[in-house]
């Protein structure tokens, strides 16, 4: 199997034993080694009382690119930290789109940064996780 096909068969196995991400509509529209794209409309029902997107959500998005990005070389990996700084707020019908790059990968630690867009393709909010690689594989090695 290439790193391209081994990053696509995790990410599909990921994305299926992922009730969460699939019930909140996030749909992962690209993945690579060391690198995922996902989107996400934001429904009325993300909305926080300030009539705007709250602020977990679009973390949650972020948090999935995150790991479908950490995860794509078939070795299980896990947030070991991670940060978010939100940038402007997002409305109801918008469409994200949170792209995540890994900057480095050493022994079992990397680093991936995490650029959430609005529909219009401005930054509303970058993230940085931090992942440790942990015992086991995704799929059967």
């Amino acid at each position: 199997m290439t790193p391209q096909q081994l990053a696509e068969a995790t990410a599909k196995a990921m994305y299926e034993a992922d009730a969460c991400t699939r019930a909140l509509g996030i749909e992962l529209i690209e993945v690579r080694p060391g690198y995922a794209r996902l989107q996400m409309d934001v429904r009325p029902d993300f909305l926080n009382g300030h009539a705007i997107c709250h602020g977990g959500l679009m973390f949650t998005l972020a948090d999935s690119a995150f790991a479908f990005a950490c995860n794509s070389y078939n070795v299980s990996t896990v947030a070991a930290g991670c940060s978010i700084e939100f940038l402007r707020p997002v409305r109801g019908g918008d469409r994200l789109t949170a792209e995540a790059i890994e900057q480095t990968l050493s022994g079992r630690t990397g680093i991936y940064d995490i650029r959430v867009t609005n529909r219009e393709g401005d930054a509303v909010a970058m993230f940085r996780g931090k992942s440790a690689q942990i015992r086991g594989t995704v799929i059967p090695a």
